[in-house]
C-alpha cells in the first residue's frame, strides 16, 4: 500500500540536487590552482633577483614581505570593503599567496646559514624575517585602511573604519 500525502495537493519535497560548486571539492581546487600560481611566481621572482647560495636570502626575505603586505591589504579589501564570493579568499589569500610566501625556504635558509657557521647572521635573518613580515602587515592593512577611509563607503556598502 502507498502512503499519500497528508496533503493530497502538494507533493513531497524532492531531495537538493547537488551542485558541483558546493562543498569542500571547489575550495580545495582553488587552493591548488592558486598555489601553483603563487609558487611559479616565487619561482620567477629567485630567477630575476637569484641570491647565491653563500650570501644572506635576500630574496626570500623580500618575497615573504611583499606577501604578506599583499595579504593585509586584501584581508581589509574582502572583510570590510567588499564582499567577496566564497572561493576568493581561499584561492587568493591560502593559494596564491600561501604560494608565493615561502616559510619552508625560510626555516632552510636558516639551516643553511647554521651549517655554514654564520650564527649571527643566521639568527639576524630567523629574527628579521618575522620583524619585516609582521611590519609589511600591519603597514599595509594600516595603509589600506586609511586609504579606504579617505574614500568612504565601498561598493559592498560597508564602510572601512
Amino acid at each position: 500500500m502507498v502512503e499519500e500525502p497528508i496533503d493530497p495537493d502538494t507533493d513531497p519535497v524532492p531531495p537538493a540536487p547537488h551542485h558541483p560548486w558546493r562543498g569542500q571539492g571547489p575550495v580545495v581546487g582553488v587552493v591548488a590552482v592558486g598555489g601553483a600560481l603563487g609558487a611559479m611566481a616565487r619561482y620567477g621572482a629567485t630567477l630575476l633577483w637569484s641570491t647565491p647560495s653563500s650570501a644572506f636570502p635576500w630574496t626570500i626575505l623580500l618575497v615573504n614581505a611583499v606577501g604578506c603586505a599583499i595579504i593585509g591589504v586584501f584581508l581589509v579589501l574582502i572583510t570590510e570593503m567588499w564582499t567577496a564570493h566564497r572561493l576568493v579568499r581561499p584561492f587568493f589569500g591560502t593559494g596564491v599567496l600561501g604560494g608565493f610566501t615561502t616559510f619552508s625556504t625560510y626555516a632552510v635558509d636558516f639551516a643553511r646559514l647554521v651549517q655554514e657557521g654564520r650564527i649571527a647572521i643566521a639568527f639576524a635573518y630567523l629574527m628579521g624575517t618575522l620583524v619585516v613580515a609582521m611590519a609589511a602587515v600591519w603597514a599595509a592593512v594600516a595603509a589600506t585602511r586609511r586609504v579606504i577611509g579617505a574614500y568612504g563607503e565601498g561598493p559592498g556598502g560597508r564602510v572601512a573604519r
